[in-house]
C-alpha cells in the first residue's frame, strides 16, 4: 500500500467515542457514550465526602459495574465502524492503576484489539529533561501495568517541534548534554543522578516504543507520515493494533490457561 493510499484511508476512518472522564467540563468531540449521563461526579463527591480524585475513582467504579452494557452496544456497532475512542481520566492513578480501570480495560481488550495511547506536552519536556524522564517513567509504567500495545504521541508540536525528545531517546549522550546544561543552570544535584540513571533503565523501553509527533490544533502528524521517516499517529496505531494481533492475544491466552489450571 503506497503512502498516498494510506492517508487516504486514514482521513476516511469512521469513529465511535466515549468520554470516560466524569469530571470533565467540556468534551471537544462527539461522544456517543459518555459518563457523565451515568453518573454525576459532584453529587458523588457530595454524598461520599470524597476529593477530586476520590471522586472520580468512585464514579469509575459505579460505571465499571455497568461496563457490560457498553460493550454491548460496542459489539453491536463494530461492524459500523474503523475505531473505537475511549478517552479517559488525565490523572494516571485514577484510571491505569485502578480496579476500575483495569477492568474496562481488560473487558476492551477481550472484545477488541486495544491500544494505549500516551499523550505528552512536548513544551513542557523542552523546558526540563526531566519532565520528560517523568513522562516516559508514566509511560513505562502503564505498559506494564496494562501490558497493551503503547503508542506515545507528542502533542503541540506546532509550538515545539518533537525532535529533540526522539534525539533523547535514540542517543543517551544528547540526554546527558541536555541535563547537562539543566544541572548547572539548576544545580541538578541528587535529583540529576537519578535521572542520568533511569536515562539508562529505559534504553530497551525506548527501543521498542512507538512514538509519533503530532498537534492537536494543526492536525499535523495525525494522517500524513513526517519526510524522514518517522510514522504518523495513524500509522502508529495500525502497527500497535498489529502488536495486539501478534503478541497480546498469545499472552492472553497463556494467562487465561494459568488462571483456569
Amino acid at each position: 500500500e503506497n503512502e498516498d493510499h494510506k492517508n487516504s484511508r486514514h482521513r476516511n476512518k469512521k469513529g465511535y467515542c466515549l468520554n470516560l472522564d466524569p469530571a470533565t467540563l467540556s468534551v471537544p468531540f462527539g461522544a456517543s457514550i459518555d459518563i457523565r449521563d451515568t453518573v454525576d461526579y459532584k453529587e458523588v463527591m457530595k454524598q461520599h465526602n470524597l476529593g477530586p480524585n476520590g471522586a472520580i475513582m468512585t464514579s469509575l467504579n459505579l460505571f465499571a459495574t455497568k461496563f457490560d452494557q457498553v460493550l454491548g452496544i460496542l459489539e453491536k456497532r463494530a461492524d459500523d465502524v474503523d475505531y473505537i475512542l475511549v478517552d479517559t481520566p488525565g490523572q494516571i492513578e485514577a484510571f491505569t492503576w485502578s480496579a476500575s480501570g483495569q477492568i474496562m480495560s481488560e473487558a476492551l481488550a477481550s472484545s477488541f484489539p486495544t491500544v494505549l495511547v500516551f499523550v505528552v506536552d512536548t513544551v513542557r519536556c523542552a523546558s526540563s529533561p526531566s519532565t520528560f524522564m517523568s513522562n516516559m517513567l508514566y509511560a513505562c509504567s502503564m505498559l506494564y501495568r496494562t501490558r497493551l500495545p503503547l503508542v506515545v504521541a507528542f502533542n503541540k508540536i506546532d509550538v515545539v517541534p518533537h525532535d529533540f525528545v526522539m534525539d533523547w531517546m535514540q542517543d543517551y549522550e544528547a540526554f546527558q548534554e541536555a541535563l547537562d546544561e539543566m544541572s548547572t543552570d539548576q544545580n541538578g544535584g541528587y535529583y540529576s543522578s537519578l535521572t542520568r540513571s533511569l536515562s539508562l533503565v529505559l534504553d530497551e523501553f525506548y527501543s521498542n516504543l512507538k512514538c509519533c509527533g503530532v498537534s492537536a490544533v494543526s492536525g499535523d502528524g495525525i494522517y500524513d507520515s513526517k519526510e524522514n521517516g518517522e510514522s504518523s499517529f495513524w500509522s502508529s496505531i495500525d502497527a500497535a493494533a498489529q502488536e495486539f494481533e501478534d503478541e497480546y492475544v498469545q499472552d492472553l491466552k497463556l494467562r487465561m490457561k494459568e488462571q483456569h489450571a
